[in-house]
């Protein structure tokens, strides 16, 4: 999935599929369009949704069961337009295994905070700065996209 900023009109995410491409656009209007564009046409077909009929499209979509171990969730608060909220799960790597979060220092570098861990079918909610990281640990990272993005470069190398 990419994701591109449209100044004066809204933030574009794209998502490649096996018979084509989605793009939905959140507008500045609140209003949500999507794109599908099959490998076989020309031209995408667009459908604009309100927030309201884009909710029940996502309760929808999220009945799927995720097979993947890292998953993202972006929060739109209808009300405060500007503000998109990302949540991330990430499988904590060697690299950052035997550190606490407060040695990482994750939110002075990047701005995201952990707000869950899960350890061996254990959850740790709201885990204390001088929770020690362990390697196939499963974190909670919440913060705004660029943050996320930060993150990504800064802790995991991606």
């Amino acid at each position: 999935m990419r994701s591109v900023e449209l100044p004066g009109i809204g933030t574009k995410y794209e998502i490649d599929g096996l018979d084509g491409k989605i793009a939905i656009v959140f507008l500045e209007n609140n209003n949500i369009q999507v794109y599908v564009l099959e490998k076989s046409c020309d031209k995408p077909c667009v459908v604009t949704l309100t927030p309201k009929d884009a909710v029940r499209l996502g309760n929808i979509l999220t009945g799927a069961i995720f097979e993947s171990k890292e998953e993202f969730v972006e929060v739109v608060f209808s009300a405060l337009a500007d503000l998109r909220i990302g949540v991330h799960t990430y499988i904590v790597p060697k690299s950052l295994a035997g550190k606490t979060i407060e040695e990482l220092d994750l939110r002075r570098k990047t701005g995201v905070t952990i707000i869950a861990i899960s350890r061996e079918g254990k959850n740790i909610v709201n885990p204390s700065p001088s929770t020690e990281l362990k390697e196939g640990d499963v974190i909670v990272v919440i913060g705004e996209h660029d943050q996320i993005e930060k993150f990504e470069k800064l802790i995991l190398g991606r």
